[in-house]
C-alpha cells in the first residue's frame, strides 16, 4: 500500500512540477521581452537577464496554487485515462486514500512556497529592483521609478534602496500643520549608521513666507524612525513581501495613523495560500473522478486554466471590495478556497 501511495504521489508531483516549470518559463519570457523595450546604453541585455532571473523565486511562489490545480488534473487524469484509478477502486482502495496520496505533493509545494515567500523571494526582488534602477540611472538621478513613504508631516521619495541600508536619490518634503510646504531636501545618497542616517551631497530649500533659502552640505544627519528593516518592506509592493514583513509594516502604518488595509489583505492572502492550494487540488480531484474522467488531456488542462482564472478573478475582486466596504479581509480571502472545498467535497461524495 505504501508503494501505491508513492506511485500516485510521484505521478501527481511530476505533473505539478512540469506545469510549474512551464508557467514560470512562459511568464519569464514575457517579462524578458517587456524589459527589452526599456534597454538603453547602460541597461544592457545582461542587466535584463539578471533582473529576470532574480524574480524567478517570486514567480514560482505566485504560480504554486495554479500549478497544483493543473498538475493534479494532468497527473490523476493520465492515471484515469490508463484505467489505473478504476483498477485501484476495484482492488478495494478507498477514494479518500487516493485523495490523501494526491494531496502529499501539494504539501511539498506548500512547503516550497513558504520557504520562497518568507526567505528568498522578497530579498531577491529587492536586489533586482535596486540593481535595475541603478543600472538604468547610469550613475545619475533616475526618477522614472522609486517609492514614496510618509512619516507624520514628512513625505519621502527614494529612487532606489540597496540591501544593507543605502539609499539613492533621497527627496524629503516637510509640511506644517496646515499642510503648507516648509522645506524640501534632496540628497544623492543616504547611508544608515547605528540609529540614524547620513545624507551625502545635500541640497535643501527652505520656504518662509515669501523668502526662499537654498543650502548645500556635503554631509547631513537625518533622524527618522525609518530603519533598514522597514525599508526592506517599504521598497516592495505588498504581493512581494513576506508574511513577517507585511505584519511589521501594517503595524508601523497603524502607528503612523495611515491606512494599512492593502498590507493586511496581502498578509491574509499569503497566510491562507496553503488552504488555497489544498482547495484547488481538492476540486481538481473531484473533476477527475467526476465529469472529466474520460475526456482528453487538452480538455482537462483547459478546464484547469478556466478554474484557475475564475479563482484568481474572484480573489482579485473580493480583496479590493473588502477595502472599499470595510468587511474583513480574512473573509474576502477565505471565500474562493471555501467555495472550491465545498464544491470538491460535494462532487467527491457523489462518486464515493
Amino acid at each position: 500500500m505504501v508503494r501505491l501511495d508513492r506511485y500516485i504521489a510521484r505521478n501527481v508531483f511530476g505533473a505539478m512540477m512540469i506545469v510549474l516549470f512551464g508557467l514560470v518559463m512562459l511568464e519569464s519570457l514575457f517579462a524578458f521581452l517587456a524589459q527589452l523595450a526599456n534597454m538603453r546604453a547602460q541597461y544592457t541585455m545582461v542587466n535584463v537577464f539578471f533582473y529576470i532571473v532574480l524574480l524567478v523565486p517570486k514567480k514560482i511562489y505566485s504560480f504554486i496554487p495554479f500549478a497544483a490545480l493543473i498538475g493534479c488534473l494532468v497527473g490523476l487524469g493520465n492515471m484515469a485515462s490508463n484505467c489505473e484509478l478504476v483498477v485501484m477502486r476495484a482492488a478495494g482502495i478507498s477514494l479518500w486514500r487516493i485523495i490523501l496520496s494526491a494531496m502529499r505533493p501539494a504539501l511539498v509545494l506548500v512547503f516550497i512556497g513558504i520557504l520562497l515567500g518568507e526567505f528568498f523571494a522578497p530579498m531577491l526582488e529587492q536586489v533586482a529592483e535596486t540593481h535595475r534602477t541603478i543600472a538604468r540611472s547610469a550613475g545619475g538621478i533616475y526618477t522614472g521609478e522609486g517609492m514614496w513613504h510618509r512619516e507624520g508631516n514628512e513625505f519621502m521619495y527614494f529612487n532606489a534602496v540597496q540591501p544593507g541600508g543605502v539609499l539613492y536619490g533621497v527627496s524629503l518634503y516637510t509640511f506644517n500643520e496646515n499642510m503648507e510646504l516648509e522645506q524640501s531636501l534632496f540628497a544623492k545618497r543616504g547611508v544608515f549608521q547605528g540609529d540614524h542616517w547620513i545624507l551625502e551631497d545635500v541640497k535643501r530649500s527652505r520656504f518662509n513666507g515669501k523668502r526662499y533659502i537654498m543650502e548645500e552640505n556635503l554631509v547631513e544627519l537625518w533622524e527618522t524612525t525609518l530603519t533598514t528593516s522597514l525599508l526592506k518592506v517599504v521598497i516592495l509592493k505588498p504581493d512581494g513581501l513576506s508574511m513577517s514583513g507585511l505584519k511589521t509594516y501594517s503595524d508601523y502604518l497603524e502607528r503612523q495613523d495611515l491606512d494599512s488595509g492593502e498590507y493586511r489583505l496581502a498578509f491574509w492572502i499569503k497566510v491562507l495560500q496553503p488552504l488555497s492550494v489544498f482547495a484547488l487540488v481538492m476540486i481538481s480531484i473531484s473533476f477527475v473522478f467526476g465529469p472529466l474522467r474520460s475526456v482528453s488531456m487538452g480538455l482537462r488542462v483547459f478546464t484547469g486554466v478556466i478554474v484557475g482564472i475564475v479563482f484568481k478573478v474572484l480573489q482579485s475582486l473580493l480583496g479590493p471590495l473588502s477595502l472599499v466596504f470595510g468587511f474583513s479581509p480574512v473573509l474576502a480571502v477565505l471565500i474562493p478556497p471555501a467555495l472550491c472545498l465545498v464544491v470538491g467535497v460535494v462532487m467527491i461524495r457523489r462518486v464515493a
